[in-house]
Parts: C-alpha cells; sequence; structure tokens
C-alpha cells in the first residue's frame, strides 16, 4: 500500500534536507580509486548492501529519487498521469512544516524537463545555468562544471531560511566526458571515458562538503547522496539485467548517527519515505518505496521494468516477469553473470504475488484522476 501514514507519536525534527543526484554513477566504479572520497562518506552513512536504480535514464530518477514513483513501462514524467496532483519529500515539508525549497541543475534551465517537474512536486525556486550567470564555466557541451557549480549551490543554500530542503541533479558525468583542461594530468584516462569525469565529480563533491561543513546550517543537514542511473560497463556483472540498475544510495548526517548498513534491499523509491521517516514526520503520504527506518530487511525490495519485462530484486533473488507469467529467476547475489535461471527449481510465489500487487496499485493510482494524493 503506498499510503504512508504514520503513527505520529514521535516528535518532528525540523532538519534540512540536501539530496545529491549523481549523473550517471554506478556502483561498478566504487572501490577502484575513482572515488575516493564518496567511497569514505558511504563507510560514514546508512546504505545497503544492494542499492538499485528503478530506471535506466534520468527523468526516470527525477520521479523515483524525489517522489517515490517507480518506472513500470514508460517513463512516468511521460505519461498523463503526470498532470495528477504529485509530491515529494520537498514538497511535503514545503507544504505541511514551511521549509524553503530548490532545486539545481547547472543545464540550461529548461534541460530535461527539470525544472517544469521540480516545480510539479514542491520545489518552489530552480536555479540552472542562467542563474549561475558565468558562462566562463559552461563545459561548452552541456552545463556548468560540477565544481564551481557545487560551490554555488552550497553558497546559495547559504541565503535560504532554514529549515531548507534542496536538491542538485549534477552533470559533467555525461557524454561527451569531458573535463576541465587544468585536470587533464589529475584525473587522467582510466580504462573508460567515463572514468576520468567519475574523479572530477568525486572531487567536486568532496570541495562542496569542505565548503558547506563551514556554513551554519552544516550541523542540522540530513545529506542523501545517489545516482540517477548507471553507464558504460567495464565489468561484465554490471552488464546484466542486475548489475545495470546497481548505482549508491546513501544518507549522511554529521554527527555520524546515521552510519549503519542495512541488510536486504535499497531502492531510489526508498529515499523519500526514509527522508520522511528519519525526520520523524508525523502526516499521511503517497509514496511507493519503503521507509527503511521502519521496515524489516525481508520485507525490502526493488522494482522496475525493462523493454516491456517487470523486475523484482528481493532477497537475493531476481524475478523476470512479463505481464502474464514469470519468465526468470536469478540468484543474482551469487550467480553474478545471471546464467542459471532458477525458474520452476525456486518457489518465487511470495515474490511474485508481491510483484503483481506493486503493478496494479502502480497501473491503478496511474489511471485514477487523484491516484496519487490522498
Amino acid at each position: 500500500n503506498p499510503l504512508h501514514t504514520p503513527d505520529g507519536d514521535e516528535q518532528f525534527r525540523p532538519m534540512n534536507v540536501v539530496q545529491i543526484i549523481l549523473e550517471s554513477n554506478s556502483l561498478e566504479y566504487y572501490g577502484r580509486g575513482f572515488t575516493p572520497f564518496l567511497d569514505s562518506l558511504m563507510n560514514e552513512s546508512l546504505t545497503c548492501g544492494h542499492t538499485f536504480a528503478n530506471g535506466r535514464i534520468s527523468i526516470d530518477a527525477m520521479a523515483s529519487v524525489l517522489s517515490s514513483i517507480p518506472r513500470m513501462g514508460e517513463s512516468f514524467i511521460l505519461t498523463p498521469s503526470a498532470l495528477n496532483p504529485i509530491s515529494s519529500a520537498a514538497g511535503e515539508l514545503a507544504k505541511n512544516k514551511g521549509y524553503h525549497t530548490a532545486f539545481f541543475h547547472g543545464a540550461q534551465e529548461n534541460s530535461m524537463g527539470f525544472k517544469a517537474y521540480s516545480h510539479s512536486v514542491g520545489y518552489q525556486e530552480y536555479y540552472g545555468r542562467e542563474s549561475y550567470g558565468n558562462d566562463d564555466d559552461f563545459d561548452g557541451h552541456w552545463s556548468i562544471w560540477d565544481e564551481e557549480f557545487l560551490q554555488f549551490f552550497a553558497q546559495k543554500m547559504n541565503s535560504f531560511p532554514q529549515p531548507f530542503a534542496t536538491a542538485v541533479f549534477t552533470a559533467t558525468s555525461h557524454h561527451p566526458y569531458v573535463i576541465p583542461e587544468r585536470y587533464a594530468t589529475i584525473f587522467e584516462e582510466g580504462p573508460l571515458p567515463i572514468h576520468k569525469c567519475v574523479a572530477y565529480t568525486d572531487m567536486a563533491v568532496r570541495r562542496f562538503f569542505e565548503t558547506a561543513s563551514a556554513m551554519p546550517w552544516y550541523d542540522n543537514t540530513l545529506f542523501v547522496i545517489c545516482a540517477d542511473h548507471t553507464n558504460i560497463v567495464e565489468i561484465p556483472e554490471y552488464g546484466t539485467e542486475a548489475g545495470r540498475y546497481k548505482v549508491p544510495i546513501m544518507f549522511y548526517t554529521p554527527d555520524g548517527t546515521l552510519k549503519k548498513r542495512l541488510e536486504g534491499t535499497m531502492q531510489q523509491i526508498d529515499i523519500m519515505p526514509t527522508i520522511l521517516g528519519l525526520l520523524d514526520y508525523d502526516l499521511p503520504y503517497i509514496a511507493f518505496g519503503n521507509d527503511l527506518t521502519d521496515t524489516p530487511s525481508e520485507k525490502s525490495f526493488a522494482v522496475g521494468c525493462n523493454n516491456g519485462v517487470f523486475h523484482l530484486f528481493k532477497d537475493g533473488y531476481l524475478l523476470m516477469f512479463d505481464g502474464e507469467n514469470p519468465v526468470a529467476l536469478y540468484s543474482y547475489a551469487t550467480d553474478r553473470m545471471l546464467e542459471d535461471n532458477l525458474l520452476g527449481k525456486v518457489d518465487c510465489e511470495n515474490n511474485l504475488l508481491l510483484l503483481k500487487s506493486v503493478i496494479q496499485q502502480y497501473m491503478e493510482r496511474m489511471t485514477a484522476a487523484d491516484g496519487l494524493s490522498l
């Protein structure tokens, strides 16, 4: 049931919320020297052994990360259902708790539909390339360089009244995979052209945290870092139907109280309810994911859909379902190349019922005029 109804026993905690969505940032790149800062931050954060995206493109991530809406067929943002009343963690906090909210992306303002979507889900302000106001820092292809734009992001938040909820979407690790010339000998070409961009963005995020840590709002802030989707693959297991969804997701607070590695599964659509859970948000809201602060690991899962085939990650298994029948079952945790189809050998009935129930709730709410409102 995507209707979340908190018990209201806890006192709401008015922390700032800062979400950093990393462009094209696969778990494949972690622990290999490309992401030293993010590796260290993950070790100090709330994360999970298995962390998944709910889609394969950036507009899918906007709905999943911000609004807890997975891709179940075509991209949600491209459907008529996107005109329904929808929210986000920031939208809930703005509407009901008086938060100041803003979304940041260093590309041109109407790029990717980010501005329209962020406004529709409760972000009051939008800052893009035009707001940055200095095209000397434009990469010549796509956006303002991540390093400069993340500094702009930090400084701008310093002018906001607290509490605030913000999100920034990075851009440099995007085709054609270029970085500033001054870093050409520092972040050298790896086996893949994206590796130098991933390393550059890791440095940019580190510099953002160095700047933010001196700000008066820093200690009272929940930081959420995740990727929008994966990208080009070097290690074969990340090219499988499981590996192509493996992205980093982490929740961090400067006081270290969130340092924990959960068992089970974490997905992008768990971000919104988990943020609201960590703040002890006390009002009902709609989210297709789980509040991982209040969900046993055995009930955690991840869902999605690719080329008309639905999938469910749960208990170390990947179940694939074509809308009529299950078509594959793999132990993705041990069979990393997905070579042994266990369908008919391992009982998957409970997982199939769960997947069908998610699809049913999604489809019914998408076709109802008020399906995403309370």
